[in-house]
């Protein structure tokens, strides 16, 4: 029989996650599961595996599934980005864009890992390079956003440019670029737009921008930005888990990665229903019947 491995991602502070945790991993390892975590878990039959053997341990998995809520989904997908791995959340806070938008039973998240009845849908990531000068310094992904900001009380001062050609000059708290995956977080917050996850395309959102034009923009997947920093210091911060300090004359060049991640569905309903609960539109209209 073939080894069936599944990466356990949960969140961190709540007990409810790892008491569900627990139960699965406890009836699939005996139907022959192996569980395998980043982190201590504390759960029998789930075997921790060290940071430095991450990637390779990893490249064997079927599954990572993850029980918390967005933020904990996009820690699992940092952690199998590049491996084309499935990425199941199930939701057990307020609902999420990423993760399931109710939470089905213990049953159904077992059935649904034992015979593999989940949909998967490709997410579009979002590739960083940070150059000093000829130097490049720092690169990186991000699933939601890449964001330049401030890190002082000041504004900082920034010079954006779309494909080798000069945008605007902003004195602004931050801007954001957002994969359409990230459109619904931090851009959304921002005032920019919704995007639906299967349209290829970047969201470039200026943040409190001191200008005459500060509109969000959609932006071919197939362009350039970069942002040149023209303060003394700031920050690059990507899906607010991988941050970067940045001084004066950096240049921050954003593009799409050629990789995606992988986002699996017990229940696939379309985003549109995901829209709709999270933010509770009134379908109805306020003018009632």
């Amino acid at each position: 029989m073939a080894k069936r491995e599944v990466l356990l991602v949960l969140h961190p502070t709540r007990p409810a996650a790892k008491e569900l945790a627990a139960s699965i991993v406890k009836t699939l390892s005996s139907e022959g599961f192996t569980f395998i975590s980043s982190l201590d878990t504390g759960i029998s039959g789930v075997t921790q595996v060290g940071s430095d053997q991450e990637k390779q341990s990893y490249s064997q998995i079927e599954l990572v599934l993850v029980l918390g809520g967005d933020g904990t989904i996009l820690r699992g997908a940092e952690q199998i980005h590049g491996l084309n791995i499935p990425v199941l959340g199930i939701n057990l806070g307020h609902v999420g864009f990423l993760a399931e938008i109710g939470k089905p039973s213990q049953e159904e998240i077992i059935s649904a890992i034992r015979e593999k009845k989940y949909k998967t849908e490709k997410r579009m990531t979002l590739a960083y390079q940070v150059f000093r000068g000829d130097k490049l310094v720092t690169k990186g992904w991000a699933l939601n956003e890449v964001t330049v900001e401030r890190s002082t009380e000041a504004m900082i001062e920034l010079f954006v440019q779309v494909d080798h050609r000069p945008l605007s000059r902003w004195g602004c708290d931050a801007v954001i670029c957002a994969t359409p995956t990230g459109s619904t977080a931090y851009a959304f917050s921002a005032g920019g737009p919704v995007v639906w996850p299967e349209v290829e395309a970047l969201v470039l959102v200026p943040l409190a921008a001191h200008a005459l034009f500060s509109d969000p923009m959609v932006i071919s997947a197939d362009s350039e930005i970069a942002i040149d920093v023209e303060s003394d210091e700031g920050v690059l911060s990507a899906d607010g888990l991988r941050k970067f300090a940045l001084k004066e004359k950096d240049r921050v060049v954003l593009t799409s990665d050629k990789s995606y991640i992988h986002l699996a569905h017990i229940d696939a309903a379309p985003f549109t229903d995901r829209l709709v609960a999270k933010f509770k539109l009134p379908v109805d209209g306020w003018r009632g019947e």
